[in-house]
Parts: C-alpha cells; structure tokens; sequence
C-alpha cells in the first residue's frame, strides 16, 4: 500500500530530512586520502546523536543478519551496502556515503558519491556527472499525473546515452515512517509491469546506482557489501522527494531553486 503523506507528518518528514541531509554533508566533508571507513561512519555516528536522531541502518534486519554500521560506506566497485572498517581511502578513491536517520518518527534518506582528495580519471568525473545529472532528470520526472515509470525511463535514458549502466537488483522506494515503502521506484524500465500513479504526497527516494561497465552486480561473503561483477567504478546518489500538485519538493535538498534549475 502507498502511504500518502499529509499535515504534521510531512512536516516531521522535512524535518527527518533535514537531519539526514545535515549529517551527509558533515560526513562527505569528513572524507579525505588515509581517513578510515570506520572513522567516517564513527563520526556519522556521532552527528546523529548530535541531532536527536538514530540511524535507519544500523539494526536493519534481511533474513537472519542485522546491519552492522551507522553508515553504508561504499568505495569505488562497491555499489551500495559497504560496511566501515579499517580501510583507508586513498587519493582519487570514489566515496560513496548513503546516510538514513530516524527522526520525530520519520526517516530521512539521502547518499552521494564524492572524490578523495582529486581525480584525474575521465571515467570516474564522467560517471559521477551521469549518475548526479540521472538523479536530477529522474526528480523532474516526479509529477503528479505521471507514473513511476516516467522516473525509471528519465533515469535510464540519461545513464545509458553517457554508455554506463543501471543496476537491476537494488531500487528506489517509498519512504516514511519505515526505511522502505511501497512503491518500489526501480532506475529502468520493466516491461509489462503495472507502474503505479504519481500522487500528491507520495515521499520516494530516487537512488540511481550506476556503474562504469556492465550492470551485474555480486554480494560479498560478508553478506552486506555489493559489488560490480566486472570490477568496474560505480557511483550513487540519493534525494527523498517529495510529490506535490506542481513541482517536485526535494526534501533532502537545501537550495531548492539551484537544484531546480540544475534538473530542467
């Protein structure tokens, strides 16, 4: 069921988002050449508690696991769900920082990919403006009047005109008082599927996930990380958005009018 959201849980909504987006920028800020994985997700840790808020990660059971982290810190094959330890970063390493907090009984979603230190790579700068410019022209996608679908195929265009690839098996979703609400808002489009009505008030996290080579991807003996099956470069950002009866309300966004005009 899709929960539409209205009146104070939209205002709590915004606030949860505030947080999440506050604490991402503390921690992609954070992010630099010899710094650990478990520094930055000890330190994400931290600005949480600073917030009143708690992690939507940590705890999140699939099957007999429960998530270990604050963080899901994902470093350059690593597509999503790479967990902090003693890794260090290294110059040019592409980070990517996915951060979710509960707050006011509302979560809060939000990831991006940043660069340590510098980059010379092209496939890297490029693969980092498809993926950010992907996310834009998915959110302006997100209309009342259209469909899910109409996001996916945003997303998918975008991604696969610059020659880099979509992963299949991890998705956008609805977001709200639970991590991960109907609907599911995948970045490509499946034929044949029922794509559901865009409605005032429906809060999605849009999350493209892209790689650099094939969109195969292959999960570690640690039963969390995800990986690029060719061992290729992948980047992730994330916004929760919010869908209105004009345009869509970016709620981990804080320069509404510059990401507006960024995604026309």
């Amino acid at each position: 069921m899709i929960i539409i959201k209205t009146g104070r849980d939209l205002e709590s909504m915004r606030a949860a988002c505030r947080v999440a987006r506050a604490v991402l920028d503390e921690v992609a800020a954070a992010v630099a050449p010899g710094v650990t994985t478990r520094e930055l997700d000890d330190y994400a840790a931290e600005r949480i508690k600073h917030y009143n808020a708690r992690s939507a990660f940590l705890g999140y059971r699939v099957g007999h696991l429960k998530y270990p982290c604050h963080t899901c810190i994902s470093i350059n094959e690593q597509v999503v769900h790479g967990l902090a330890g003693p890794r260090r970063i290294a110059f040019g390493d592409l980070v990517s920082i996915d951060v979710g907090v509960y707050y006011d009984g509302f979560v809060g979603d939000n990831a991006r990919t940043v660069v340590a230190g510098g980059c010379t790579d092209p496939v890297a700068l490029r693969l980092l403006e498809a993926t950010e410019t992907a996310l834009q022209r998915g959110i302006a996608a997100a209309v009342a009047g259209n469909r899910v679908k109409d996001i996916s195929r945003a997303v998918q265009q975008h991604v696969e005109s610059h020659g880099f690839s979509v992963v299949r098996e991890f998705v956008g979703h609805g977001v709200g008082r639970h991590m991960h609400e109907e609907p599911q808002v995948p970045n490509f489009v499946e034929p044949g599927r029922v794509s559901p009505l865009l409605r005032p008030g429906m809060t999605l996290a849009i999350e493209p996930m892209v790689n650099a080579g094939k969109p195969g991807v292959k999960r570690l003996k640690d039963g969390w990380t995800v990986v690029t099956e060719d061992g290729s470069l992948s980047a992730h950002f994330e916004h929760t958005v919010l869908v209105t009866e004009g345009a869509p309300e970016i709620l981990t966004c804080t320069n509404q009018t510059s990401f507006a005009l960024r995604a026309s």
